[in-house]
C-alpha cells in the first residue's frame, strides 16, 4: 500500500514537473517544443505552440494571446509548409539555427542565424517578439541572431516596425491569410514602398498585383490620406525615415489594453482592432479603405475624389478630361489633361496653383529633401521644367523640407478639413487669364451669396470665439472700453438711447426672443436691438472683436449692423428696422410666399470650445445638424445641412419644427425622405407652388435639399458643390438617408414652446473608461 502511494505520489510529481519544465518562456540547445506543448512570455500575455485554424487538421506553428478566449494568433512560422498533428518538434540545432520539423523528422521551416553559435537561446518576450539570442550576450535586446518581428504576418503589433533597413535591404510588410483555414499569404499585402532612396515613401495595399489603397506620404503629423490618425488615449505613433531605417511603430499608451493592426484578406480590409474585454469581442476602430475615394485612382491622372460631389471625380482646376465622352458616362480612367500644355521654353513665366486640404499624390515619381525649406522648394521645383508640383515635406510648426511630383498627379482625394497643400504648376498663360488667376467658370447668384455670406461671418466668428480668452464684462468695460471705443467703426449708443425707444424694452415692442424695436434714431432712422442674454458666456473682448469683423463684413443680402451699446452689463446690436418682418413670415405664408427667394438660418456656438466641438449648443432648434445638436460637433457641413432643411421648407411651404402629417407622426425631414424613396417626391410640394414654377427644377431643389441633410456630414456636398447643383444640368447622386429629430416619438431634443433662436442644450462630454 505505501509502494501504491508512492508511486501515486511519483507519478503526480512527474507530472506536475513536466507541466512546469515547460511553462516557460524560453528554450535551449538542449530542450525543444513538441506539439501539445508550449511557451509563455513571462507576464503571461503571450504562446507560441502547435495549432489548427478553422476546420482544418493541418498543424502550424503560432503565437497568439493566451488570455483572449477567441483564439487570435498574430504570427506563423510555417504559413504554407503545414506539418500531421502531433508530428512538431521546434529545436536549435548544433549551428545555433531554429529549426522545425515534421513528419519522419523532416524539416519544415527554419531559421539561420547571421553567425555559429554554440549557445543559442529562443525566448519568447512579452511583446509577443520570438527571438532568437547568443546566451553569451546576457539579455542585451540589441544582440538578437533572428526575431520573429522582422517577418511579420497578418498583423502589426505595438513596437513592431513596417518598413525597410535600409541597411540590409530587409523589407518588413503584412500578407493576409489566403482565408480563414489557411495561414498561406496571399496577393493582399500592405506596405511601405520606395522607389529609391531619395523618394518619398508611402503605404500601399496592394491586391492582386495592382495598387489597391494609398495612404499619403507622412508629413510629420500623421499620413496624408489618414486624417483620422490623431493624437489619442489608446496609442501613440511614429514615423522614423533616414539614412538607415523607414518604417511606421506605434505603442499603446495603456498596457493593459490589446490594440492590434490586421490585413483582412477575406474583407480586403486593414483594420485596426481593440479587444473588449466585457463584451469578449474585437471592436474595429480604424479601416480602409473606409469610402469610395479611397479606391486607388479611381478618378485617374490630374483628377480630384471629393466624396459628395457629384460625380465624385473633378479635374482639377486647369485641366480637363482627357475623354469628355468616356468622363460624362462615369468611366474616370482616362483622367484629366491640362488646358494649356507646359512649355519648358517659357518655364521662367511659370507660376503655382494653391490645392487646400488633400491627400497627396501617389509619390512613386517624386523626390524628398528633408532639409529644404518651402522657398527653395518652390525655386527647386521652378528650375525643373518636368517638376509638376511641390509641397513641404513636414507640416508641424517650424517644419521644413521639400517634395516634389514628377509626370501625372495620380490618387488625389479631397477631405473637408484636413489633407495638405499642394502647389501645382500652370502655364504663364494659364495663370495670365482672369488677372492672374485660373478661371474657375462659376457665377454664383444672389441666392447663394446670402448663402456664403452668411456662412463666412457665421465661421468666422465661430473661429475667433476659440482663440479669445474669456473676459468678465464688469473688468472688461472698465479696462478696454476706452481703447475699443478708438479701433471701433461703429456707432457706439448709450444705453438710455436704446431703453427709450423700446419702452424700456417692453414685451409689446418685441419682434422675437432677445429681439425689440422698431425704434427710431435722432436722424429719423428706424432701427431694431438683439439683446444679449447676461447668460450668454461672451466676454467684452469677444463682444467687441466680433461686432468690429461683422461691421466689415456688410453685404446687400445681410440686413446691415449700424452700431451696438456696451454699457453696464448689457451687450447689444443695432441693426436696421427690417418693415417686412423675418423670412419665416414669408415662407410659411401662402400669399407672401410667392415673393421669396431663399433666406437662411444661421447658428451660432459658445464661447467655452475647442475648434468643432463646443459644449454648448445655440442655435434654431429645427435647422441644427444631427452632429452638431446631439454632440456639439460643428463644421462647414452643419451649413449645409441648415440650408438643406430650409429648401425644404420653401418647397413645401411648412415648417420642420412642429410639422404634422395626418396620416403619420413623421416630421418634414422624414416625410420628403419618404415620398422620396416611395417615388412621389412632388407630393411635398406645397399647392400654390405647383401652379407657378417649373416643377423640374423644383424636383432638383428637393434632391439637393436632399443630398444637403444626409445623417454623415462627409456624405454632404460642400457648398460650392449646392451651386453647381442649382445652377446646372448635371447629373446628380441619390441622396442617403438623413438626420431624422424626432423629438415626439424618440425624445431626441427638450420640450420647446416657444421658438427661439438662442435655444441651448447641454452636452454631455464622454470619456473613454
Amino acid at each position: 500500500m505505501a509502494g501504491l502511494c508512492f508511486l501515486v505520489f511519483s507519478t503526480s510529481f512527474l507530472i506536475l514537473l513536466f507541466t512546469v519544465s515547460f511553462a516557460v518562456d524560453s528554450i535551449s540547445p538542449s530542450q525543444s517544443i513538441r506539439d501539445g506543448s508550449t511557451l509563455v512570455s513571462s507576464d503571461g500575455k503571450f504562446e507560441l505552440g502547435f495549432f489548427s485554424p478553422g476546420i482544418s487538421k493541418n498543424r502550424y506553428l503560432g503565437i497568439w494571446y493566451k488570455n483572449i478566449p477567441v483564439r487570435t494568433v498574430v504570427w506563423v512560422a510555417n504559413r504554407c509548409h503545414p506539418i500531421g498533428y502531433l508530428s512538431g518538434v521546434l529545436m536549435i540545432n548544433s549551428t545555433g539555427s531554429l529549426v522545425l520539423l515534421g513528419q519522419n523528422k523532416s524539416v519544415v521551416w527554419w531559421v539561420s542565424s547571421v553567425k555559429n553559435v554554440q549557445s543559442a537561446m529562443v525566448q519568447l518576450l512579452d511583446s509577443g517578439n520570438l527571438v532568437l539570442r547568443d546566451m553569451t550576450d546576457g539579455n542585451s535586446s540589441g544582440s538578437y541572431l533572428w526575431q520573429s518581428f522582422d517577418y511579420p504576418s497578418d498583423t502589426l503589433l505595438p513596437e513592431m516596425k513596417m518598413g525597410w533597413d535600409l541597411r540590409t535591404g530587409l523589407k518588413r510588410g503584412l500578407s493576409a491569410w489566403k482565408n480563414s483555414e489557411d495561414p498561406c499569404p496571399a496577393e493582399f499585402t500592405y506596405g511601405i514602398e520606395m522607389v529609391e532612396l531619395h523618394a518619398y515613401p508611402d503605404i500601399y495595399i496592394w491586391k492582386g498585383g495592382a495598387k489597391y489603397y494609398r495612404s499619403g506620404p507622412w508629413n510629420g503629423q500623421r499620413f496624408s490620406g489618414a486624417p483620422e490618425l490623431r493624437p489619442n488615449p489608446i496609442f501613440s505613433f511614429d514615423f522614423v525615415y533616414n539614412d538607415d531605417e523607414v518604417y511606421y511603430m506605434y505603442n499603446l499608451l495603456n498596457k493593459s489594453l490589446i490594440s492590434i493592426m490586421v490585413l483582412n484578406g477575406t474583407a480586403s480590409t486593414r483594420d485596426r482592432l481593440t479587444w473588449i474585454e466585457v463584451e469578449h469581442t474585437w471592436r474595429a476602430y480604424s479601416t480602409v479603405p473606409r469610402d469610395f475615394c479611397d479606391k486607388y485612382d479611381l478618378c485617374g491622372a490630374n483628377a480630384n475624389c471629393i466624396i459628395g460631389e457629384s460625380p465624385v471625380c473633378q479635374c482639377l482646376i486647369g485641366f480637363k478630361p482627357k475623354s469628355p465622352e468616356k468622363w460624362n458616362s462615369t468611366d474616370w480612367s482616362l483622367g484629366c489633361v491640362r488646358n494649356k500644355p507646359l512649355r519648358c521654353e517659357e518655364s521662367d513665366k511659370a507660376g503655382f496653383v494653391k490645392f487646400t486640404n488633400l491627400k497627396l499624390p501617389d509619390t512613386t515619381h517624386s523626390w524628398v529633401n528633408k532639409s529644404m525649406n518651402i522657398k527653395e522648394c518652390r525655386t527647386k521645383c521652378l528650375n525643373n521644367c518636368t517638376c509638376m508640383a511641390y509641397t513641404s515635406a513636414d507640416i508641424r510648426e517650424g517644419g521644413s523640407g521639400c517634395a516634389i511630383w514628377f509626370g501625372d498627379l495620380l490618387d488625389i482625394r479631397k477631405f473637408p478639413d484636413a489633407g495638405q497643400d499642394l502647389y501645382i504648376r500652370m502655364s504663364a498663360s494659364e495663370l495670365e487669364e482672369g488677372d492672374g488667376k485660373v478661371k474657375t467658370g462659376i457665377i454664383v447668384g444672389v441666392v447663394i451669396a446670402i448663402v456664403f455670406s452668411g456662412m463666412l461671418v457665421g465661421y468666422y466668428v465661430y473661429q475667433r470665439r476659440t482663440k479669445l480668452k474669456e473676459t468678465d464684462i464688469r473688468e472688461g468695460n472698465q479696462k478696454n472700453e476706452g481703447s475699443q471705443k478708438e479701433d471701433l467703426e461703429l456707432p457706439l449708443f448709450n444705453i438710455s438711447t436704446i431703453a427709450s425707444a423700446t419702452v424700456n424694452f417692453s414685451d409689446h415692442m418685441k419682434l422675437g426672443e432677445g429681439g425689440f424695436g422698431p425704434g427710431t434714431l435722432a436722424d429719423g432712422q428706424e432701427f431694431a436691438v438683439k439683446r444679449l442674454s447676461r447668460s450668454s458666456g461672451q466676454g467684452f473682448n469677444e463682444f467687441m472683436n466680433e461686432i468690429t469683423m461683422i461691421a466689415k463684413l456688410q453685404h446687400r443680402n445681410l440686413v446691415k449692423i449700424i452700431g451696438c451699446c456696451v454699457q453696464e452689463e448689457e451687450k447689444m446690436l443695432i441693426y436696421e428696422y427690417m418693415p417686412n418682418r423675418s423670412v419665416d413670415h414669408f415662407i410659411f405664408d401662402q400669399t407672401r410666399g410667392e415673393l421669396l427667394l431663399f433666406g437662411l438660418a444661421r447658428m451660432l456656438t459658445g464661447g467655452d470650445q475647442t475648434e468643432g466641438n463646443t459644449k454648448r449648443v445655440v442655435g434654431t432648434y429645427g435647422y441644427m445638424a444631427p452632429e452638431y445638436a446631439a454632440d456639439g460637433l460643428f463644421s462647414v457641413k452643419s451649413d449645409v445641412f441648415s440650408l438643406g432643411i430650409l429648401v425644404l421648407e420653401v418647397v413645401a411651404g411648412r415648417r420642420n419644427k412642429g410639422f404634422y402629417h395626418p396620416d403619420h407622426s413623421h416630421n418634414l425631414i422624414e416625410n420628403a425622405w419618404r415620398l422620396w424613396t416611395e417615388g412621389r417626391p412632388l407630393k411635398l410640394i406645397d399647392t400654390w407652388l405647383e401652379s407657378s414654377c417649373n416643377l423640374s427644377e423644383v424636383l432638383r431643389c428637393i434632391q439637393v435639399s436632399l443630398l444637403c441633410v444626409q445623417h454623415h456630414p462627409e456624405d454632404r456636398p460642400s457648398m460650392a458643390s449646392v451651386v453647381i447643383m442649382l445652377g446646372s444640368e448635371i447629373a446628380l447622386a441619390q441622396p442617403k438617408q438623413p438626420g431624422f429629430f424626432t423629438e415626439k416619438e424618440h425624445g431626441a431634443g427638450p420640450e420647446i414652446g416657444n421658438e427661439s433662436s438662442t435655444n441651448e442644450i447641454s452636452i454631455s462630454l464622454l470619456e473613454a473608461r
